[in-house]
């Protein structure tokens, strides 16, 4: 596995980290933990060594879950995590009160195991808190050492650029992939500018780039996709247009769909860093395959032509998610 490193950070990680969220959190039934753990386990063996989890992902029950999967190799992996919603569920909105991100770490820092958070992101911004405060807070835990990196998610150029002023940002976490390319518009100038690193979460479409679904296919009734517009009948049957190009183009290299996908998103910039997520080991196997696939300048050409041609239907949040973002 290739290393990149985020930014000018100094934090150096693999090239494809994993998502942990869907292991027990937003797409239905937690995963069976024994399996879970030897599913995390099964990629550090593989090389990955940066793993994504949050307080919001069952209310610590993903923290903990990540925390026991990799304690036998604590100190070989980084471990982000995210604080910001009030008592960790989405549905109550933020919460970056300095007290409440000193206890979001203190509990994180228990549940996985570990002396020091490797990259602590504030999950959305919160719009009753400058975003000074919460990044003078982390700085504070930074020296305290019980942080190791500060990261943003979802946060627009004015907060990213206050932010860093008082505590570097390593990384900003947001939605970034071939159906989801607002960050191109800003927000990557911005960050290559401050020398921050991004780290795209659903960088396969929350599935829907695999190829492996359709206009009839049915999510379980505790899916999160159920109430996001972009994954309505109507806009999956109008975006597998898009879906179909990226199938043919992977099919003359040899690949899948999503290896084209992810390595789409690396060829972009080299301090990018995705995450994908999965709960099957074929399918681990077939993202980090992603990182070895070498898309040409023709390849890159092509892909973009399809882009242009195929525009995206349907917004990517409903709710409260909706209005928090790029603050």
């Amino acid at each position: 596995m290739q290393t990149r490193e985020l930014g000018h950070s100094g934090l150096t990680v693999s090239a494809l980290g994993m998502g942990c969220m869907g292991l027990s959190f937003g797409y239905g039934p937690a995963m069976n933990r024994d399996a879970a753990i030897a599913l995390i386990r099964a990629a550090v063996e593989r090389g990955v060594t940066f793993f994504d989890t949050a307080e919001a992902y069952g209310q610590g029950e993903n923290e903990d879950l990540v925390g026991e999967a990799l304690a036998p190799c604590r100190g070989e992996v980084t471990i982000a995590t995210k604080f910001g919603f009030r008592d960790g569920d989405p549905k109550e909105g933020m919460d970056s009160r300095p007290e409440r991100i000193r206890a979001v770490a203190e509990r994180s820092l228990k549940l996985l195991k570990v002396d020091r958070l490797g990259l602590f992101y504030q999950h959305r911004v919160d719009p009753d808190v400058p975003i000074e405060d919460v990044a003078g807070t982390v700085r504070d835990l930074i020296a305290e050492g019980k942080v190791a990196h500060f990261g943003l998610s979802e946060a627009g150029v004015d907060t990213i650029r206050r932010a860093h002023a008082v505590q570097r940002v390593t990384a900003l976490q947001s939605e970034y992939s071939l159906w989801w390319r607002e960050p191109e518009e800003a927000i990557l100038p911005t960050l290559e500018e401050l020398g921050i690193g991004f780290v795209p979460f659903s960088p396969l479409g929350k599935g829907f780039l695999t190829g492996k679904i359709d206009a009839s296919t049915t999510f379980g009734a505790t899916d999160f996709r159920n109430t996001v517009p972009r994954f309505s009948p109507e806009a999956r049957a109008a975006n597998q247009a898009l879906v179909d190009r990226v199938t043919a183009i992977a099919t003359a290299k040899g690949v899948t769909p999503a290896q084209i996908a992810l390595a789409w998103l690396l060829a972009q910039k080299p301090w990018i860093v995705p995450i994908p997520g999965t709960t099957k080991l074929h399918r681990l196997e077939e993202n980090l395959g992603g990182a070895r696939v070498d898309l040409t300048d023709g390849d890159l050409r092509e892909i973009g032509e399809a882009l242009a041609a195929i525009p995206v239907q349907g917004e990517r949040y409903s709710g409260q998610l909706a209005k928090a973002i790029n603050r």
